[in-house]
């Protein structure tokens, strides 16, 4: 990428992937990109569950009614998980944390799309049983990642919703 806006403009949520599986230089990089996400306090209260079988990520696309979907294609996906005890910040750093694993996504030639966890439906209960993930902590989200299957024009920065930036 020439520059971070343009990082920015590339950045879509992709939810289509083909079955190409993403080597494990790509996702060791996209984790220390998350690792380098701001915490308040730098308290890090995220737990990253990198899941490459595809049959438990494929079992995620059930988790919704809605918004799940693409894990139903997805050969990797990174579970945001937290430990609310540790930080009153936590759903902001787990916030922060997945949007680098998605810019950083972007950046090593693949898509990503957030899959909301938290609070919904009874989604957390199969995403911790499929990723092995403790009671104590607390599922965000799921980042489905891969190869892209198919193509999203990047953001037009002349539809940018300018009139929601204020000057006080």
């Amino acid at each position: 990428m020439e520059s971070f806006e343009q990082l920015c403009r590339e950045r879509r949520s992709i939810r289509k992937f083909t079955d190409r599986s993403v080597e494990k230089e790509k996702i060791d990089y996209i984790l220390r990109c998350a690792l380098m996400s701001p915490a308040g306090k730098r308290l890090n209260p995220w737990e990253f569950y990198v899941m490459q079988d595809a049959e438990k990520i494929h079992s995620l696309a059930a988790c919704k009614t809605y918004g799940s979907g693409m894990m139903s294609t997805a050969s990797a996906a990174i579970v945001v998980a937290l430990d609310t005890q540790v930080s009153d910040t936590w759903m902001c750093d787990g916030s922060i944390a997945a949007e680098h694993i998605m810019l950083a996504a972007t950046e090593q030639g693949l898509g990503s799309c957030w899959c909301h966890v938290y609070e919904r439906e009874d989604s957390e209960r199969l995403v911790k049983e499929q990723a092995g993930i403790p009671d104590n902590l607390t599922v965000l989200c799921v980042i489905a990642l891969g190869y892209k299957d198919e193509e999203r024009k990047p953001y037009d920065p002349e539809k940018l919703l300018y009139n929601k930036v204020h000057e006080a």
